[in-house]
């Protein structure tokens, strides 16, 4: 077995306005001194109207659900006494007048004054899942061979079609946001582990970033763990979504291990085609077509089935396919997140998005 865990942040939100709410450090301190949450377990995040939990190593994906229950019932408590709600959302739906303060530390506050305008609108949420790989040589083989799979989680995942009170179009919008940073999107191809780390230098001795941590590809190895970090994925809306994407991004780390031990070939997809189907992805989600990793189009149906198929294998080994598959195929059924945030938004206006997001109304 492959160990697995998660981190998921969230929006602090008016729970009339839904205008985000700077009070994370009332939230935090009211959700890590109670009985359901180590303090560890809950950050604060770049804004302060943003939070963080990370759920421990786990080895099934029933422990992941376990923890992220645990976890955000804990926030959610804590928000409550604090005035606000928590958001499962992609991206803020609606701001206020005024940006939201930076979290003040060293780093946040370096990143203020290097992109000012960037800093204040990322008020932005993901899931970050980290899946164990032996080495770090072979932690860059596996971010070669899933990379093409990340244009499909990401359509799958996204939950972020609002933006300042308006439908912006795309069913990811939070990948818009997060694309203007100047190391973002898709990982490139890396020749093995010393060109990774190579690029990762001279993207830091450029000065453009302050440190490996600001390189956002959507996959990269981790500098804390012996992991690699799945990071293209809005938030999802409900935690057995979450549960859902933890199995996939295993089973394609675990695919991908295997793979390379049999020196299968691998088909490099030129960068321009790779950014395409990104794009493409973020904006539309599974309404119309995908691009596979051969970037070939596909219905959004065939490409989740060609998904399933791939990592097929890794699923039965972990005893993941029977609830990866059925969660899998409740998604093509009732649509993605972004789409059930415009039919709430387009029926019951702002208060139905509100119950929505905050986790009131889990059947819209």
């Amino acid at each position: 077995m492959i160990t697995v865990g998660v981190e998921e942040e969230y929006l602090l939100v008016d729970p009339v306005t839904a205008v985000p709410a700077p009070v994370v450090e009332e939230v935090r301190r009211a959700a890590g001194l109670g009985p359901f949450a180590e303090g560890a377990e809950i950050q604060d995040e770049l804004l302060q109207a943003q939070i963080e939990v990370a759920t421990p190593v786990c080895w099934t994906l029933d422990e992941v659900g376990g923890h992220l229950l645990r976890l955000r019932h804990a926030v959610a408590t804590a928000a409550e006494t604090s005035g606000c709600r928590v958001a499962a959302t992609g991206a803020a739906p609606l701001r206020g007048d005024l940006p939201v303060p930076v979290t003040p530390s060293a780093r946040y506050l370096r990143m203020e004054g290097e992109a000012r305008r960037l800093v204040d609108e990322q008020l932005i949420c993901g899931m970050h899942v980290h899946v164990g790989v032996p080495d770090p040589e072979t932690g860059v083989a596996v971010l070669n061979r899933i990379r093409g799979w990340l244009p499909t989680l990401l359509a799958m995942s996204a939950n972020s079609p609002l933006w300042d009170g308006r439908d912006t179009g795309f069913a990811s919008w939070r990948t818009v946001l997060f694309g203007r940073w100047p190391v973002s999107g898709l990982p490139p191809h890396f020749d093995g582990l010393g060109d990774y780390e190579e690029r990762l230098e001279q993207l830091v001795e450029s000065g453009v970033i302050a440190d490996r941590g600001q390189a956002y590809w959507q996959a990269r190895l981790s500098d804390r763990y012996p992991t690699v970090e799945v990071r293209c994925l809005d938030v999802p809306l409900r935690a057995d979504d979450a549960v859902m994407f933890a199995g996939i991004v295993r089973g394609l780390v675990a695919t991908a291990i295997a793979q390379e031990k049999a020196g299968a070939p691998l088909r490099v997809v030129e960068p321009e085609l790779a950014q395409a189907a990104n794009w493409h992805a973020a904006r539309h989600g599974l309404d119309g077509t995908l691009l596979d990793p051969c970037g070939r189009p596909l219905s959004s149906g065939d490409a989740l089935h060609a998904l399933l198929r791939h990592i097929t294998p890794a699923l039965e080994e972990a005893g993941d396919l029977r609830g990866v598959s059925g969660l899998v195929h409740r998604l093509l059924q009732h649509g993605t997140a972004a789409e059930r945030q415009r039919r709430a938004w387009n029926g019951t206006g702002l208060p139905g998005l509100i119950d929505l997001v905050t986790g009131a109304d889990a059947s819209a």
